[in-house]
C-alpha cells in the first residue's frame, strides 16, 4: 500500500498573516484543499495522513476534509516542534500493510496528480525518489558578508516534494537521525548519509511551497490559468 503523509503543521511566521499558512484562502478555497485534492486524485495513493497543529485537528477536518469530500484522507494526527518530528509523527500511524510512503509538503498546493505518480513510478529499483528543478541563478558561498565563491549551477537542483521512499530504509533513517540527533530540512537527507540511492527526477517549476505573501499572488494566478484549461 502506498501511503502519503502531507506535513502541514508549519506556523508560517513569514506570511505574517494570523494564520497558518496551510489554511489561507485560495480562489475561495483553503491552501492545504488544493493540495490534498492533487492526492485524492492520484490513482496509486491508497490513504493520505495529514499532519498538522493541534489546534486546527477539528478545523481540518470539518473545513477541508468533510466539506470537500476527501476520502482519501485517514487520520488528521498532530505535528511536532519540526517538520522531520510532525513526519515522523506520520510515520507511527502507518498503515501495518504500508510498503510505500509519499512525503508532501501542505504548503506546496500546485503539486499534480500525474507528478505524484510519476515520481512513485520512478522509484523501481531505488530506495527513495526526490524531484527537483535545475537551478536557473548563479549561486554563491558566503560566509558573513564575504563572497567565498561561486558553486557549479550545472551540479545544482532545487529540490522539491513530494519525495518517495520504501518503508524500510525511511524508518531506519528516521531512527538512526534520532538516534545522533541529527535533523535536516528534508526527508531525502536522512536517507543519503546512510548510503541509501536516492533518484532524482525532474519536476515542475510551478511546484511552489509557499513561503511569503506574494507566492500567494503567483499560485492564484496558475490556479486560475490551470482552470481556464491552458495549465
Amino acid at each position: 500500500m502506498k501511503v502519503a503523509i502531507i506535513a502541514a503543521a508549519g506556523k508560517g511566521i513569514r506570511m505574517k498573516a494570523g494564520t497558518s499558512k496551510q489554511y489561507l484562502s485560495l480562489l475561495g478555497k483553503p491552501l492545504l484543499f488544493y493540495t490534498l485534492s492533487a492526492f485524492e486524485k492520484a490513482p496509486s495513493i491508497s490513504k493520505v495522513i495529514v499532519v498538522t497543529n493541534s489546534d486546527q485537528i477539528d478545523f481540518c477536518l470539518e473545513n477541508v476534509v468533510k466539506k470537500f469530500n476527501l476520502n482519501k484522507v485517514d487520520k488528521i494526527i498532530e505535528g511536532g516542534m519540526r517538520r522531520q518530528d510532525s513526519v515522523y509523527n506520520g510515520l507511527k500511524v502507518l498503515p501495518s500493510n504500508t510498503s510505500v510512503v509519499v512525503i508532501h509538503d501542505g504548503a506546496r498546493p500546485l503539486v499534480t496528480p500525474d507528478l505524484i505518480e510519476e515520481a512513485i513510478s520512478a522509484l523501481n529499483g531505488w530506495d527513495g525518489v526526490v524531484v527537483g528543478v535545475p537551478a536557473f541563478d548563479t549561486l554563491k558561498e558566503v560566509e558573513g558578508e564575504k563572497v567565498k565563491g561561486t558553486l557549479n549551477r550545472d551540479l545544482i537542483w532545487q529540490i522539491q516534494t513530494p519525495q518517495i521512499f520504501l518503508l524500510d530504509p525511511l524508518l531506519h533513517s528516521y531512527e538512526k537521525a534520532y538516534q545522533d540527533n541529527f535533523y535536516a530540512t528534508d526527508d531525502a537527507t536522512l536517507l543519503e548519509r546512510l548510503g541509501y540511492n536516492i533518484k532524482l527526477i525532474r519536476g515542475r517549476r510551478d511546484n511552489i511551497k509557499v513561503t511569503v505573501p506574494t507566492d500567494l499572488i503567483l499560485i492564484e494566478a496558475i490556479l486560475r490559468e490551470r482552470k481556464c484549461g491552458s495549465g
